[in-house]
């Protein structure tokens, strides 16, 4: 096997089973966060411009994680790790916020309240995408 197709074949490995639902959901959560926080920093930054930026870097980082799965490697499942975590760690923080100071944020982000207007799909898609990058097999045991 050439270190090519041995490549491919690491890659293959994040999007196979149940990788290829992650990527899917990564995909969904993309095009929601994205597009809603580029409409409403086009319309109305004002209003609320901490939710509505941190709506487009909750959007950033599914599309990184996204990419991360689909590329698939070694380095794109630490990265993709990495970001999970951070990911993880927003929803917790901005999640915990969006409850305790409601001032802050006079209109919702992808994160508030841990996700519940996305059915906590941003809590939920983390943990299962960490579960899922330490138990699929690695490019090493191949």
């Amino acid at each position: 096997m050439t270190s090519g197709e041995a490549e491919a074949v690491g890659r293959q490995r994040l999007i196979s089973g149940p990788g290829m639902l992650l990527v899917w959901f990564y995909g969904v959560m993309v095009v929601g966060a994205v597009s809603r926080s580029v409409y409403q920093i086009a319309t109305e930054f004002d209003r609320a411009p901490l939710a509505y930026s941190l709506s487009a870097l909750a959007g950033v980082v599914y599309g990184f994680i996204t990419y991360s799965l689909v590329r698939g490697g070694e380095t794109a499942r630490k990265a993709a790790q990495v970001c999970c975590a951070a990911e993880l760690a927003g929803v917790l923080i901005v999640g915990t916020w969006t409850l305790l100071d409601q001032a802050a944020f006079p209109d919702s982000t992808v994160w508030s309240d841990y996700g519940m207007g996305y059915v906590f799909i941003p809590v939920l898609l983390p943990v299962s995408a960490l579960y899922w990058l330490r138990k699929a097999p690695s490019q090493r045991g191949a």
